[in-house]
C-alpha cells in the first residue's frame, strides 16, 4: 500500500496537509474526500528514494492554454447536467466539481473541470471560472450562471441551460436539415454543367469546325464558353478562390459583418427565417432567465448576446437604454417589425400586465419554432424547384445548342 501527500481545504476554507496510506491514487482521492476535504494536490511516495508522482490538478496552467482549450459538446452537455442534479441533491459546488472531473474520462473535459474546481475551491466564483475557457462555455452560459449564482438558484438555472442547449440543437438541426438538399442539388448539377463544357462539348469541336459561321448562335456560344473555360479555367478558378478568401476576411471585420447581416436580413423568404430563429431565441432565453428571477435589465443583456445577430442586437440595445429609462418592455421593442411582429408586442403587454411575462416568453418562443418551421418548409418548397428550374434551364440550354447542328445537318451539307 503506497502513502499519499495531499494538500486541501477544509469546510472552513482553511488549507490544511497530511498523508494518507492507501492502494491508489482514486482511493487516496476518495479517502482525502471523505474527510470533508476538497483536494487541491495530491502526491504518491513510494519509497525513500524513489520519485514522486504528483497529480496537478491545476492544468492547464496558462491562460492561453485555457483559451484554446476545447470540449465535446456531448461532455459539456453531460457535465452541465450532472452537475445540476447534485447540486439539486444538496451536494456543495467543490463536492460536485471534484466527482465530475473525476469521473470524466475525456482528456479535455478532465482538464478544463479540473482548472474550474481548483478556481472555486481557491475563491473564484464558478461563472469567473468557467470565463476562462471561452472555447467551451458561450458568453450565454457564463452569463447565465453568473445570475444563477447571484440570485442563489444555480441548480435551476444550470437544468435551464441543459434544456435551451437540447432545444437550441434540434432547432439547428432542423435548420441545417432544411439546408442539406437544395445544397447538394446545386452542387451535382454545377458539377455536370461544368463536365458537359470541359468534356462533352470539347467532343464535338472537330465536327463543329468545319460548319464555320454556319453553326447556329447558340451553339457559337456555348463552343466558345467551352473553348474559355478549358484554356482559363484554371485561372478563373484561382481567382474565384483568391475572392473568396477576400471575403471572408472582409466579412470577418465589423463592417463587412455587418453588410453581409443586412443583406440576408433583405433577403426575401430567407431574411424572414433569419428573424424568426433569433426571435426563437431571445424570447425562450428572456424567458428563461426572468423566470429564474434575474432582474429584466441583465435578462435583456443575457438574451441580447443570444441572437446570435449584431444588426437585431442593436434593435434589443436601444431597447434596454428605454427600459432602464422607465419604458415598458412591450413599447421598448417596438421599434423593429422584422424581428419584433406587431402580435408578440401586443402579448408582451398583456403579459406585463398580468405578471406572467416569464410564461408568455416562454410561450412565444414554442409557438414562433412551430412558425419557424412552417417558414424553413416554404422556403425549401420554394428553393427546390428554383435550383431544378435554373439549373435545368442551364444544362437544357447546353444540350440544345448540341442538337441544333444535327437538326440541320443536311442543310449545312448542301
Amino acid at each position: 500500500m503506497a502513502a499519499f501527500t495531499y494538500t486541501a481545504l477544509d469546510r472552513t476554507g482553511k488549507r490544511v496537509s497530511g498523508s494518507i496510506p492507501a492502494d491508489s491514487r482514486a482511493a487516496a482521492m476518495d479517502a482525502v474526500m471523505s474527510k470533508g476535504l476538497s483536494p487541491i494536490s495530491l502526491a504518491e511516495a513510494a519509497g525513500k528514494n524513489a520519485k514522486t508522482k504528483a497529480a496537478d490538478f491545476r492544468t492547464p496552467d496558462t491562460a492561453a492554454a485555457r483559451a484554446t482549450l476545447k470540449v465535446p459538446g456531448k461532455s459539456l452537455e453531460s457535465f452541465t447536467r450532472e452537475l445540476a442534479n447534485l447540486l439539486s441533491a444538496g451536494l456543495s459546488l467543490s463536492r460536485a466539481l471534484a466527482l465530475l472531473k473525476r469521473e470524466t474520462s475525456q482528456p479535455a473535459a478532465k482538464a478544463a473541470w479540473t482548472s474550474i474546481h481548483d478556481d472555486v475551491i481557491s475563491g473564484e466564483s464558478l461563472a469567473d471560472a468557467m470565463a476562462k475557457f471561452p472555447r467551451v462555455f458561450s458568453t450565454i452560459y457564463i452569463a447565465m450562471v453568473r445570475a444563477g449564482e447571484q440570485g442563489g438558484f444555480l441548480p435551476i438555472v444550470l437544468q435551464q441551460i441543459t434544456d435551451f442547449r437540447a432545444r437550441e440543437q434540434e432547432l439547428k438541426g432542423k435548420v441545417k436539415t432544411a439546408a442539406i438538399y437544395p445544397i447538394a442539388l446545386a452542387t451535382v448539377a454545377t458539377g455536370v454543367l461544368i463536365f458537359l463544357l470541359t468534356f462533352f462539348i470539347p467532343k464535338f469541336t472537330g465536327i463543329f469546325a468545319q460548319f464555320g459561321s454556319k453553326l447556329p448562335i447558340l451553339t457559337q456560344v456555348v463552343v466558345a464558353i467551352s473553348s474559355r473555360m478549358i484554356t482559363y479555367g484554371p485561372f478563373v478558378a484561382a481567382g474565384l478562390f483568391v475572392a473568396f478568401i477576400g471575403f471572408k476576411k472582409w466579412r470577418d471585420t465589423p463592417s463587412g459583418h455587418r453588410a453581409v447581416e443586412r443583406a440576408l436580413l433583405a433577403t426575401p423568404a430567407l431574411g424572414t427565417v433569419i428573424a424568426r430563429f433569433a426571435l426563437v431565441r431571445f424570447t425562450r432565453m428572456l424567458g428563461t432567465l426572468v423566470g429564474a428571477g434575474v432582474p429584466l435589465i441583465a435578462a435583456l443583456r443575457t438574451a441580447k448576446e443570444s441572437l446570435g445577430n449584431e444588426t437585431l442586437g442593436d434593435t434589443v440595445g436601444d431597447a434596454i437604454g428605454e427600459v432602464q429609462r422607465g419604458t415598458a418592455l412591450s413599447k421598448a421593442l417596438n421599434n423593429n417589425a422584422q424581428l419584433f411582429p406587431p402580435s408578440v408586442i401586443e402579448m408582451v403587454s398583456v403579459a406585463e400586465e398580468t405578471g406572467r411575462l416569464d410564461k408568455e416568453l416562454v410561450r412565444l418562443s414554442v409557438a414562433y419554432e412551430g412558425d419557424l418551421d412552417r417558414n424553413l418548409k416554404i422556403l425549401v418548397a420554394v428553393a427546390e424547384p428554383l435550383v431544378l428550374v435554373v439549373m435545368a434551364a442551364v444544362i437544357g440550354t447546353v444540350v440544345v445548342s448540341m442538337l441544333l447542328p444535327v437538326f440541320s445537318l443536311q442543310d449545312m451539307i448542301n
